[in-house]
């Protein structure tokens, strides 16, 4: 079961957020990451999230590389810097 979208006070600077499903924001900032990527298809389900200088991103994914009917879950790691696009820092298979 996923956690609720965490308050302000459950969430400190440097820690991690329960996972929690995507805003209208959260699915931006995955896009925008994986804008061209190809191969492999990640469909974000909840997302964690890490205020640094700027803010890391876990999402939770189910992934598939069609045509293949294989389904698998995976971690897509993401950085969102203050200034610039956001970019894939690691995809882990779960």
């Amino acid at each position: 079961m996923l956690n609720q979208a965490p308050t302000q006070e459950a969430t400190l600077v440097g820690g991690w957020s329960p996972f929690h499903p995507l805003t209208t924001q959260d699915q931006e900032i995955f896009n925008q990451a994986l804008q061209g990527f190809l191969g492999v298809i990640y469909t974000p389900n909840a997302v964690s999230t890490q205020i640094v200088a700027g803010k890391n991103y876990r999402y939770k994914c189910t992934a598939s590389m069609p045509p293949s009917d294989v389904i698998w879950e995976a971690i897509v790691e993401i950085y969102a810097p203050l200034t610039g696009k956001p970019h894939i820092t690691g995809i882990t298979r779960i």
